[in-house]
């Protein structure tokens, strides 16, 4: 079995701005190869760590990893959207500190049978979660015209998505697309040589594609909401993202619980009817890899790592 090797990105900032505790109860949400779980759980005395992960093989990695350093873990093979459903089975309520890595690992895009890359050639695959049915497959040879289009644009932030959608709707209609190579040959046809030269002009449909297949901005969302409610008071989050699409939500959400509610001016309100805010920003400005990380690791140009504390 190939084993996960992987780089994680914003290491040192990340660990530093979960503020761990010795005795504290920690969460992995995104297990990965257990570049974080490893430092967290060296950090732990009597502490605990749960780690998450939907891939089989990140998750026997990583049990294998982290025993050498301590048995406080428990590694849980499910999608983090079920963080809180799988804390309360196990009698846990509150945590000290939660982490989500968030995009695809290094080893799911370099193990080319897994089907992510377009430098491989492989079955159109995608799945994080090998136990899901839908696949990359199903999506470029079911999904209508529409719904492709507008998962690569919206997905992808390709400007050249009604184009590909109608070039993949039309190359199925001799054959269903096969491979990732297959796939990449009809977005060559399909965007302009001059866009080409700028870019892998399979980066963003690839990337629209994984994202719809492993549904990942839909249980976004609602898995930080959870994360917010499970911190204890001086808890921290950290959310580390790799596209604007993440950024965004993750954002949105932050602004959400740090905030008070908008009311109208000159409307007789006392301020303790408002509230108070549940988080604070811990980081005013966004954290971003040093030249340092970046000259050792390419995958982290577009990290961004936001943290914030329940107060």
């Amino acid at each position: 079995m190939e084993e996960f090797v992987h780089q994680s990105v914003l290491l040192k900032e990340s660990i530093e701005g979960l503020n761990i505790k010795a005795d504290g109860i920690y969460v992995d949400c995104t297990l990965g190869g257990a570049g974080h779980s490893r430092e967290i759980l060296k950090r732990l005395h009597t502490g605990f760590l749960y780690g998450f992960d939907q891939d089989k093989i990140a998750i026997t990695t990583s049990y294998n990893r982290l025993k050498e350093i301590s048995s406080n873990f428990e590694l849980i093979n499910r999608n983090f959207v079920y963080v809180k459903e799988e804390l309360n089975r196990r009698n846990i309520t509150s945590v000290d500190g939660i982490l989500f890595d968030l995009g695809v690992s290094s080893p799911q895009f370099d193990q080319a049978e897994r089907g992510f890359s377009y430098k491989y050639d492989a079955r159109l695959d995608m799945r994080m979660n090998q136990d899901q049915t839908l696949t990359a497959y199903d999506i470029v040879n079911t999904y209508s015209f529409e719904d492709l289009a507008y998962i690569i644009s919206t997905y992808g932030e390709e400007r050249f998505a009604k184009q590909i959608a109608r070039a993949i709707e039309k190359a199925r209609m001799r054959k269903p697309i096969e491979t990732t190579f297959e796939l990449v040959e009809i977005i060559k046809g399909a965007v302009p040589m001059k866009s080409q030269r700028e870019k892998h002009p399979a980066k963003r449909t690839f990337q629209a594609l994984r994202i719809e297949t492993n549904k990942e901005l839909e249980v976004l969302p609602n898995a930080l909401e959870q994360a917010i409610e499970l911190l204890k008071p001086g808890g921290r989050l950290c959310v580390i993202t790799f596209h604007s699409l993440e950024d965004k939500i993750t954002k949105d959400i932050f602004k959400k619980y740090t905030e008070l509610p908008q009311v109208p001016r000159g409307l007789p309100i006392l301020p303790e009817a408002l509230g108070n805010p549940t988080l604070k920003v811990v980081n005013k400005k966004v954290i971003t890899p040093s030249s340092e990380e970046l000259e050792n690791n390419n995958r982290a140009h577009s990290a961004k790592l936001r943290i914030v504390e329940k107060l």
